[in-house]
């Protein structure tokens, strides 16, 4: 596995393999890599002939300085992980000026999509990670990227610009990876104290509940706020938001049968660390 800096050098690598007639796929992380992210580099291994990995805290997609300071920066153990684990092929750990020799000024609008949860609460955030994700797109031209389905409005809005600018590459959404806990495996855990850890499961453990016990017999609103509710009243959690939505647009439902395809999404604080996740309720057969 090469480990690449430069923009010149990845195109280079990426050449090479399609010159041998094989497959290319892209594997976007920002580092602090863990056993979701193996679980992408392993699908894509599985299923494309050259697999790039790029590790990149990308500075314009945080709109809190302080997030983006503290934010983990592990690159030699994630090339270490990436090498022990995975068939990945290259591991572009690119700085910032490679990335962005100029300021990247382009405004992408995604419409509502990009309006609601995340995009309300982090305005800029959006904008941010299109820019990055096309530039990695421009750089690589994959035949297929990988991205987690934890980040599910995120997937929304790259399957959109994918539309938008008419990429020629297949987004390939991954289920979320949990703990034996429940908790959804993610790079900001490791910032958790052990006491937080030990309750941050509870997210999920509630909107599990919230499935089984609730749905239905309430509407969205009143499931929306017995989960804010239930996990207020628990020491050191804060929701910050949590939506039902229809899992295509995004947008708020008012009732169940709105749609064919309802996901709640949520953020919630567990102490200063920021954790999103989300469940779905119900899918079209």
């Amino acid at each position: 596995m090469d480990t690449i800096t430069t923009i010149r050098d990845l195109k280079s690598a990426v050449s090479a393999a399609r010159a041998k007639g094989q497959t290319v796929g892209l594997v976007p992380t920002m580092g602090a890599l863990h056993i979701g992210h193996l679980s992408l580099v392993k699908r894509a291994c599985e299923e494309c002939d050259f697999v790039v990995v790029s590790v990149f805290v990308n500075p314009t997609q945080f709109n809190n300085p302080e997030d983006l300071r503290t934010y983990p920066r592990t690159l030699d153990a994630d090339i270490a992980l990436l090498s022990e684990n995975t068939g990945a092929n290259v591991v572009f750990a690119p700085t910032v000026e490679e990335v962005y020799p100029e300021p990247d000024t382009r405004q992408f609008a995604f419409g509502p999509i990009a309006e609601v949860m995340e995009g309300e609460h982090r305005p800029g955030h959006f904008n941010g990670v299109a820019q990055i994700v096309s530039k990695l797109f421009m750089f690589v031209e994959p035949d297929k990227a990988y991205f987690g389905e934890k980040d599910f409005q995120q997937l929304a809005i790259i399957r959109k610009m994918v539309k938008d600018m008419d990429f020629k590459i297949q987004i390939v959404g991954c289920p979320i990876v949990r703990y034996m806990d429940g908790l959804a495996v993610s790079s900001r855990n490791a910032l958790l104290q052990e006491d937080e850890r030990a309750i941050a499961p509870i997210i999920q453990a509630t909107l599990r509940r919230s499935v089984e016990e609730m749905q239905y017999k309430m509407t969205p609103a009143e499931v929306i706020s017995w989960v804010t509710k239930t996990l207020n009243g628990i020491e050191h959690l804060e929701v910050e938001y949590y939506s039902i939505v229809d899992g295509l647009t995004l947008q708020p439902i008012e009732n169940w049968g709105d749609t064919e395809y309802v996901v709640g999404c949520i953020t919630c604080y567990c102490g200063k660390v920021r954790l999103i996740d989300n469940i779905t309720y119900k899918v079209s057969e």
